[in-house]
């Protein structure tokens, strides 16, 4: 078993050393970037009244396959999610930045999402369905089901809240800075990355406590169907008092977190072994 674990490791590391992991890396960053974008563009739309609809990343995907030669365009997102997933898969198991526990785990769980989203694209320009069949009230019913059902629901619940909660540690310390390589910027893009960082991530924060609270609501009440995803966080959003201005402060921070990302896409410091 041993022996086997260290072959395993052994070629996850000889993947990790081709230079294409890097350059897919990027390339995911990149995809992440424009969904993200794309979700920020279209509820900023809503929350102004100018079109739009609040969305979370699959509906994102939808938009671009609708654009013209957008299958060809969806394929090369598709690409980037793919390789996002593959580097967020070998920091899980390799662990080169040396993160921990708690960041080997946030890498999987970053790895099974963007699989997903992956996924989702390739039926989009296959034609296979809308990818919308796992919907969160479809996953929340399903792990409702089993032997205590309504606490694991919570437990979700109560995890994501604490994500969204990192995700404001993150904006008002900006940790995120410690990822980047910051002596290759000059101070005018260290300030745009700065901002641009601490608004996307609050404005995630924000989004992540509000799902991780309808998902409490859920194991609370035993109804699946109070729990929210990420379009239907955003909805709630612009359902409170002084709703739209709400939505709409969130939708900007989420095109900055979109803008954000593409900025890593470029100055990330990516180690993959």
């Amino acid at each position: 078993m041993k022996q086997n674990t260290r072959n395993l490791e052994q070629k996850a590391r000889q993947v990790a050393a081709d230079p294409w992991v890097e350059k897919l890396a990027r390339l995911g960053l990149i995809a992440k970037g424009i969904v993200y974008s794309i979700v920020g563009v279209l509820a900023a739309q809503a929350a102004f009244g100018t079109g739009g609809k609040t969305t979370d990343t699959a509906g994102a995907l939808q938009t671009i396959v609708t654009q013209p030669f957008g299958k060809f365009l969806l394929a090369l997102v598709a690409v980037g999610l793919l390789g996002y997933m593959l580097w967020r898969f070998l920091q899980a198991f390799l662990d080169p930045e040396d993160k921990g526990i708690f960041g080997r785990l946030g890498s999987f769980i970053a790895g099974i999402i963007y699989a997903g989203l992956a996924l989702t694209a390739v039926k989009l320009i296959i034609g296979s369905g809308s990818g919308n069949s796992n919907s969160t009230e479809d996953w929340t019913a399903r792990l409702m089901s089993q032997p205590f059902g309504q606490w694991l629901v919570g437990i979700v619940g109560a995890f994501i809240i604490g994500f969204g909660f990192y995700e404001f540690y993150k904006a008002f310390t900006a940790k995120f800075r410690e990822d980047l390589k910051w002596q290759q910027m000059n101070h005018h893009q260290r300030n745009f990355a700065t901002n641009l960082g601490r608004f996307g991530y609050f404005a995630r924060g924000v989004v992540f406590v509000v799902i991780g609270f309808f998902l409490i609501q859920a194991a609370r009440f035993s109804n699946p169907n109070q729990a929210r995803g990420f379009g239907e966080a955003l909805a709630a959003l612009a359902g409170q008092p002084y709703g739209p201005w709400i939505l709409g402060l969130v939708a900007i921070g989420l095109l900055a977190y979109g803008i954000y990302t593409f900025v890593e896409a470029k100055y990330r410091r990516i180690k993959t072994a």
